[in-house]
């Protein structure tokens, strides 16, 4: 079984480019505090990268 990641909404995206907000929509994340399970692969990781900023990140 592949290994995932959990991603947690911390912060707003009020504010930030329109790319980052892209990124959280496409990732699920739509209110603050909203966590979701996803496969940790190299496009989830980019995505993550993109808005290491916003979000709180958990191996499991």
């Amino acid at each position: 079984m592949a290994k995932t990641v959990m991603i947690t909404l911390k912060k707003s995206p009020i504010g930030c480019l329109p790319k980052q907000r892209a990124t959280l929509k496409a990732l699920g994340l739509t209110k603050v505090n909203k966590t979701v399970e996803k496969e940790n692969n190299e496009f989830i990781q980019g995505m993550i990268k993109v808005v290491g900023h916003l979000i709180k990140v958990e191996e499991k």
